[in-house]
């Protein structure tokens, strides 16, 4: 097929003398209208364009798509309402006004499509006033329909989210509900619930609800938890999901509840106590705490309450009879975490493999071995992903890093490695990366401390503690990275300092009560635990926690056993101590924290005994359950 080069280039024609007349008698130029002049009339000859007769027979056309002219459309949009040019409507929240397009608010809110579309007597205006919306709010979600962007924090997530859910701006609703989920927290999550609550969002709502029971054990230390209405207190200690480890805890944190405020809370003390499963109460606690309280006892209903749970306990042979809630134990769903020990050093050399623990099922199953021995090795979990830093191999000092992932049962080693080479590091993750923590060398005991970015999969180094440790234990509490003890290569520490991501400096904060290196540490009920470890002379069973608000060590019961080169980690709600050397034997017990008894349980063992493992929790989802019983039979080394 041939084309004339002049239709194809525009030709020449009467349309365009009439073109160049109209251009030159406007705003150009007179080289401007010469080069117009000679680009059209450069050949009066017709050369033929010839296509592939082939391919046009394959494809006759070419379909293009911008990905630039969304972005260009959005800026020239953007441009033209800071330069209020074309601008139709003037949107007036509180004392500000802002200039912008009809078609663009109706394009991207279906609120204003509504009112600017349908016979509503704003469609005719060119002024608009919005009430009962916050001006900084309207801003940002304005500018958001012009750029495609926008920024949502704790400072302005709170006022974004009515202004969104008003203008019925869906995806932004839900971006502050994801934003939110990512901050819950034993701390907020009962303010969260409220709020979500109040503004209809129901799967933040459902989820905040979920991690309130699952995380009962830290909420009712909270402040929130002492100003929960009572309804919203019954709402909670009422469900059979609520994940206790005894009913002990529901009555003693009922009743710290009404003695926040006694003088109003006092008259509602029967309709609490009614959900707090006192049958199922232990019998000593049962006679010794709530029948002895003076609340209790000066109460008629409430005493009657006590007294149906002693003849449950006294008469078994009734219990069939009875009926109802209260006589029904919780069944929490089961959070799914699950604990990992790592490595270690076990009869005389260095190991490589690793097991888990379910506390649901109060055992330990092998899975899948590293790919090297490591004893002092850092281990903690990034994006579900279980990280192995360093260690010792039995012969030499390591720098590589491994990655396991629980979904396939299987260790990577494409991980960068650190920039040098720590046995007995810390390692902990703090804003999304994995930051490690002293340690030594082989030459000499280290304060380098190094963070790794996994979408970059590289490792930076920044500011270097103030004091070099080895055997430290690391924890994350408020947005800090404490480093707690350790030996700085001549004797152990007892210091304590913390490490601010905003500013990059490290602090130093009040020292533990005990010396202490090879220690286990972790962060339960807002608190830092310090377990363990090796002083000046022996090994370690002694334990104390450290309150950040009051800058202060409180000790606390013992373990059952010295363990230095102990693990401590979190599990569903559960203190778990791990392994470690007791000064003669190494271990493979483990130990629970019981906060209400005040006591450590042991629990079942590990299969293999551990000093100097590292430990990680990840929660497994139970479309992942399936896999464990075919990886097992094939990854036990």
């Amino acid at each position: 097929m041939d084309f004339p080069l002049e239709d194809v280039q525009g030709g020449s024609s009467e349309e365009d003398t009439e073109s160049l007349e109209n251009k030159s008698s406007t705003s150009c130029d007179e080289n401007e209208v010469m080069d117009y002049y000679h680009h059209h009339r450069r050949s009066s000859s017709i050369i033929p364009l010839k296509l592939n007769q082939t391919n046009m027979a394959l494809k006759p056309y070419f379909l293009h798509k911008s990905e630039k002219y969304p972005t260009s459309m959005l800026t020239m949009l953007d441009s033209l309402r800071k330069n209020n040019e074309l601008c139709d409507v003037l949107i007036c929240v509180g004392s500000k006004e802002f200039r912008c397009h009809k078609v663009v608010l109706s394009a991207c809110c279906p609120y204003f499509r509504a009112m600017f579309t349908r016979e509503m007597a704003e469609s005719r205006k060119n002024e608009v006033t919005i009430k009962d919306v916050d001006e900084k709010a309207m801003e940002q979600l304005i500018d958001f329909a012009y750029t495609s962007i926008i920024k949502i924090d704790e400072n302005n997530v709170q006022t974004i989210l009515p202004a969104a859910c008003l203008l019925q701006l869906k995806e932004i609703q839900d971006a502050c509900c994801e934003f939110l989920k990512k901050q819950l927290d034993p701390s907020n999550c009962l303010g969260i619930k409220s709020f979500a609550d109040t503004h209809a969002c129901t799967e933040l709502l459902h989820i905040a609800d979920l991690f309130t029971l699952h995380n009962f054990q830290d909420v009712k230390d909270s402040e929130e938890f002492m100003l929960l209405l009572l309804d919203q207190l019954c709402d909670i200690i009422a469900s059979d999901e609520l994940n206790v480890i005894s009913e002990e805890e529901v009555f003693l944190s009922v009743m710290k509840w009404v003695r926040f405020n006694i003088s109003d809370r006092r008259s509602s003390l029967k309709q609490v106590l009614k959900h707090v499963r006192l049958p199922l109460l232990n019998a000593r606690f049962l006679v010794g705490v709530v029948s002895a309280d003076l609340l209790i006892k000066s109460d008629e209903n409430c005493r009657e309450l006590v007294d149906e749970a002693k003849n449950y306990l006294l008469l078994p042979e009734e219990r069939l009879l009875k009926q109802g809630s209260r006589f029904k134990a919780r069944q929490p769903t089961k959070r799914g975490e699950v604990l990992f020990a790592v490595g270690g050093w076990c009869t005389g050399d260095a190991i490589n493999s690793v097991e888990r623990y379910e506390p649901q099922k109060n055992e330990w199953q092998m899975v899948c071995s590293m790919n090297k021995r490591r004893c002092g090795v850092g281990v903690s979990v990034l994006d579900e992903l279980l990280y192995a830093v360093g260690g010792h191999d039995g012969s030499s000092y390591l720098n590589s890093v491994e990655r396991y992932d629980p979904k396939t049962n299987q260790w990577s080693s494409d991980v960068s490695p650190t920039s040098t080479c720590r046995t007995s590091v810390g390692v902990a993750v703090l804003d999304g990366y994995l930051y490690a923590v002293g340690g030594q060398d082989g030459v000499s005991c280290l304060n380098i401390v190094e963070r790794y970015d996994s979408k970059a999969n590289s490792w930076s180094r920044v500011t270097p503690m103030s004091c070099r440790r080895l055997g430290v234990a690391v924890s994350v509490l408020d947005g800090y990275l404490y480093a707690i003890g350790g030996s700085d290569g001549t004797s152990p520490l007892a210091s304590v300092e913390r490490f601010d991501p905003a500013t990059s400096t490290w602090t130093s904060v009040k020292q533990m009560g005990t010396k202490r290196k090879h220690l286990g540490a972790a962060v339960y009920q807002g608190c830092i635990y310090a377990v363990g470890g090796r002083d000046d002379a022996t090994e370690l069973s002694s334990a104390e926690k450290y309150d950040a608000k009051s800058n202060t060590w409180i000790p606390v019961v013992a373990l059952n056993s010295r363990r230095s080169g102990v693990g401590l980690s979190v599990v569903n709600g559960q203190l778990i101590a791990v392994g470690g050397f007791d000064g003669t034997t190494y271990l493979k017990s483990i130990e629970i924290y019981d906060p209400t008894g005040k006591q450590w349980k042991l629990q079942c063992g590990m299969n293999y005994r551990r000093l100097g493992g590292g430990v990680g929790v990840v929660t497994l989802h139970q479309s992942e359950g399936y896999t464990w019983g075919y990886f097992q039979a094939g990854c036990i080394q």
